[in-house]
């Protein structure tokens, strides 16, 4: 008996169909999970430096900024994360001073009015607990330029919230913070540290 040209075609749909469907749940079963969004609690996070002047240590903040975090403990490699921070945000607790390290020489934050850190990996660090030490490596961009960094970053959960606590140090003059006379290190040393205080949920 011969099957009707209308019933092989729906034979032959519902064998693509199925076979789509399997593929796509195979396909699925082999991808990594994808990071969880989270959500940033700015009012408990903060963005500060730490650089010496004339050998005097010296702590600022930056007031504002954002951050994109998309972790799981559980797939570190399929993290995603990056801040903004607003330059003219700068506060050294001083008008005078904030004024002065927003111009040209330094931040030159008319022209350069965001900073910003993009992450390329995240990967738990040997032999530490694990989820709790990783090794994050991205580029960072400040006045205009971009430049390879690395640098640990700690996690812990508080509550409901996961915290991520990193340290990054770099050379102001890579970036081209003190121009001029300022290039001088006697007075305001090369080296900066950068430390963040991200809380999320």
């Amino acid at each position: 008996m011969n099957i009707p040209i209308h019933h092989k075609e729906y034979s032959m749909t519902h064998f693509l169909l199925r076979t789509t469907a399997l593929g796509l749940l195979a396909l699925g079963a082999a991808l990594p999970a994808i990071a969880t969004p989270l959500k940033p609690d700015l009012a408990k996070s903060n963005v500060t430096i730490v650089f010496k002047q004339m050998n005097v240590p010296v702590e600022a903040k930056f007031k504002q900024f954002t951050a994109q975090i998309d972790f799981d403990s559980a797939q570190p490699a399929a993290a995603k994360a990056s801040v903004d921070i607003a330059i003219p945000s700068f506060d050294l607790g001083d008008p005078e001073y904030n004024k002065e390290v927003l111009k040209k020489e330094w931040f030159n934050a008319a022209q350069f009015a965001k900073a910003s850190f993009v992450a390329s990996s995240i990967k738990a660090s040997a032999g530490a607990p694990a989820g709790s030490k990783y090794d994050v490596a991205g580029k960072l961009t400040i006045k205009g330029k971009t430049t390879d960094v690395s640098f640990p970053l700690s996690v812990k959960k508080e509550g409901g919230a996961q915290v991520f606590d990193g340290s990054l140090p770099i050379k102001r003059l890579t970036y081209n913070i003190g121009e001029g006379e300022w290039k001088d290190t006697s007075m305001v040393a090369d080296e900066i540290v950068i430390k963040f205080h991200l809380v999320a949920n």
